[in-house]
């Protein structure tokens, strides 16, 4: 079956990994991406490329030779879309800035994911994914510690991984407008820097009036380590999942001491020490695996804490799709992250391994002229309306994700109706951080009053969200087959936290289990799990989501077709931790682990000056350089030898 993008070229200049990940995302639903290397292969060469340049063909192009120049201009000429993330300047330097390409292109999307923006004063500054994330706070130690505390860093290139993430939803969403406004294109810029800050989110959020919140009741929603000496993560973060757990674990009688008051924890200090000290207790008498098992059949979220090594041999994992089998040319049988978003009409696919470097270059080159040169239409104006003005969203999810969903469309200029339950546990949870944009409706859905007006908002919606527990919008009979009926051409987006297909399809979960199940957890606590610095699966699910909705958008345009959209935590987390996350024969997880890491080598590390800790970030190639600064000596012992030596 046909992807979203095809007949969609994209020409990928990306290096080391915001742009490579970003042309994956874009070939794995269906576009035709042209990768061009340098002679000598890509500036990064790890196992991360056989991942991030699947389905992709390869040309090998010195963009610094007029002949390459002009091949890579010709390529341009009849593309889609241009990704490059380089810093600002270096394409325009080449003679293949957005501004001349688009002079020859006016239908070209050209996609910049520079480190810092190009307004912004450190634009010139070699922005690798350690020094945008100490630019943006990721490795300040805010859980092991607290403030003043040494950074941790973690492998996880959450600011790349977002760059990416954003970019293609961005892309998208151009290619939306594009088709709307006969056939313009224009250019896009999602810094790493602005792009991380999707990733922080609330954690970042400042309320500069109003009382602090409580403390959060429900303390014991927390890692607990098991008789087998493995963690697992419970979240039990409401009285329902409280009363399925006590029932499943035999210990109603914990109702005697008062321990399930619901709020024990935040008004009696005492009593919540109680409860964590029984739990701690309850947890060290059975094996993890069989704590995970016993709690889920009751309906209340428990993850074991895996090692990413688990994860991909996961039955779950490999039935959900989350991991995909490659048979790679250079590493051979592969395991990968799989393809995300899902979507049920043109759905996304691996379109094949990463080809060897400059395996296409002959047969890309020779069929140059083949292609017509796309054109803007001649009476196209420019458009200062959102990519997705006139087009309606009815938002219906709860926490993070889902939510993130229905504002990333808001932003991109949607109308978003969003409904919540009235009277629901714990109320609208992060209303100003993911409600932003929206208009705001309390709607009774199980009543067939508030199901009545769901109908009537639906006879001109474009977009239902969801992110409910499988099969629970079918039970009260709004479901994508009744939705669809009732309003053909819906594009219907339905997030969940594990994946859709395999055993834990119907298990509840949250950012904490997908966080547990995938391993990242145990990276990034080393000996013990600890949660990563932002809620980074929601978010980036939320987005996912939205990539997904705006290419069913796209193919509707095309079609009148709608289609089910479907993203999941799990999915995300492939995509976050697609740097190491492969397996393969020989494979040795060797990425910095644990509280105590600083950084990958002695050139790419956390240091402790006399004022405060700075990220240093250099190649080999720039020790002689380094050599001449005053005080900086011992570098003659630095190498990829030396590695380990210099993490703690």
């Amino acid at each position: 079956m046909p992807g979203a993008l095809d007949g969609v070229r994209v020409i990928d200049f990306g290096q080391y990994i915001a742009g490579p990940l970003l042309g994956m995302l874009l070939a794995d639903q269906g576009a035709d991406v042209v990768r061009i290397d340098p002679p000598g292969g890509p500036r990064w060469d790890a196992p991360a490329n056989r991942t991030w340049n699947r389905g992709k063909r390869s040309v090998v192009l010195d963009l610094k030779a007029p002949s390459g120049l002009d091949r890579a201009c010709e390529l341009v000429t009849s593309a889609d879309v241009l990704v490059e993330n380089f810093r600002p300047g270096v394409m325009d330097r080449l003679g293949l800035g957005h501004e001349e390409m688009c002079v020859a292109n006016p239908a070209l999307i050209y996609c910049s994911l520079p480190g810092f923006a190009s307004d912004d004063p450190r634009a010139a500054v070699r922005a690798w994914e350690g020094v945008v994330g100490a630019a943006t706070g990721t490795y300040t130690a805010r859980l092991e510690g607290g403030e003043g505390a040494r950074p941790v860093y973690t492998a996880i290139p959450i600011s790349s991984a977002y760059a990416a993430i954003v970019g293609a939803a961005t892309v998208a969403a151009a290619l939306v407008a594009r088709e709307r406004d006969g056939g313009l294109g224009q250019r896009i810029e999602v810094p790493l820097f602005d792009a991380t800050f999707t990733a922080i989110g609330l954690v970042g959020q400042r309320v500069h009036t109003g009382t602090p919140p409580p403390p959060r009741p429900f303390a014991w929603v927390r890692q607990y380590r098991c008789q087998d000496g493995r963690w697992v993560q419970f979240h039990a973060a409401n009285t329902r999942f409280v009363e399925q757990f006590v029932r499943a674990a035999g210990v109603e009688h914990w109702r005697d001491d008062g321990l399930l008051d619901r709020m024990a924890v935040a008004t009696d200090p005492a009593l919540g020490a109680l409860l964590l000290e029984r739990m701690t207790e309850l947890f060290a008498t059975r094996p993890a695996n069989e704590w995970e098992d016993l709690v889920n059949a009751a309906g209340t979220p428990t993850a074991v804490c895996r090692e990413s090594a688990e994860w991909l041999a996961n039955e779950h994992a490999r039935s959900s799709g989350a991991i995909i089998e490659v048979t790679d040319p250079v590493l051979g049988p592969m395991l990968q992250p799989g393809v995300t978003p899902r979507l049920g009409g043109t759905p996304g696919a691996l379109r094949g391994p990463a080809p060897v470097s400059g395996a296409d270059t002959h047969a890309v080159l020779t069929a140059i002229p083949l292609r017509a040169t796309r054109t803007a239409g001649p009476s196209a104006p420019p458009s200062t309306a959102g990519p997705l003005a006139g087009i309606k969203v009815l938002d219906l999810c709860i926490i993070l994700a889902g939510p993130t969903c229905g504002r990333t469309l808001a932003e991109f200029g949607a109308d978003v109706i969003k409904i919540d339950a009235p009277g629901r546990e714990g109320g609208v949870a992060f209303h100003h951080d993911v409600n932003r944009g929206k208009r705001s409706l309390l709607l009774d859905l199980k009543s067939v009053a508030g199901r009545d007006v769901f109908w009537r908002l639906l006879e001109d919606a474009d977009i239902v969200v969801q992110n409910y527990r499988a099969g629970a919008l079918e039970r009260i009979g709004l479901g994508y087959e009744a939705v669809q009926a009732r309003r053909p051409g819906i594009i219907y987006a339905s997030l969940n936290a594990y994946g859709h297909g395999g055993p834990w399809e119907h298990r509840p979960g949250w950012e904490q289990l997908a966080q547990a199940a995938t391993g990242m957890q145990m990276r990034y606590g080393g000996d013990r799990p600890v949660l990563a610095p932002f809620p980074v699966n929601d978010y980036g699910t939320g987005v996912l989501g939205a990539y997904g909705v705006m290419l069913a958008l796209y193919h509707r345009q095309l079609t009148g077709e709608g289609q089910q959209v479907r993203s999941a935590l799990a999915y995300t987390a492939g995509v976050l931790q697609s740097a190491f996350l492969q397996g393969y024969e020989g494979k040795t997880w060797d990425e910095p682990r644990g509280q105590s890491a600083l950084g990958a080598s002695a050139l790419e590390r956390l240091y402790e000056a006399e004022d405060g800790w700075f990220f240093f970030a250099a190649r080999e190639s720039d020790l002689p350089t380094l050599s001449a600064v005053e005080g900086l000596t011992g570098l003659d012992d630095v190498g990829p030898r030396k590695r380990d030596a210099f993490l703690a």
